[in-house]
C-alpha cells in the first residue's frame, strides 16, 4: 500500500461506522506507511497505520503510473 499527500483513507470498520479521511503526510520511505490523515468527521490529525480494511483512493492530483488508483490492504 503507497499514498502521497491528498489521497483519501477510507477504514471499513467491522463494528461502528467507516472513518474517512485525507492524507496530509507521509512518513514512511517511498509512499509507505506511516500517513499522517486528517479525519473528515472531527477535522483531528493522527498519526495512522492502515490495517486490513484500508482503502486509499487517489487524490484529485491524477493517475500516478507507480501504483493502480484503488489500493486496498
Amino acid at each position: 500500500m503507497s499514498a502521497v499527500p491528498g489521497d483519501r483513507v477510507t477504514v471499513h470498520a467491522r463494528h461502528g461506522p467507516d472513518r474517512d479521511g485525507e492524507v496530509v503526510a507521509v512518513r514512511g520511505p517511498d509512499g509507505q506507511p506511516p500517513y499522517v490523515v486528517r479525519w473528515s468527521a472531527s477535522g483531528e490529525e493522527t498519526v495512522f497505520f492502515p490495517g486490513p480494511g484500508t482503502v486509499i483512493q487517489q487524490g484529485a492530483g491524477g493517475s500516478r503510473p507507480d501504483r493502480p488508483a484503488t489500493a486496498a490492504g
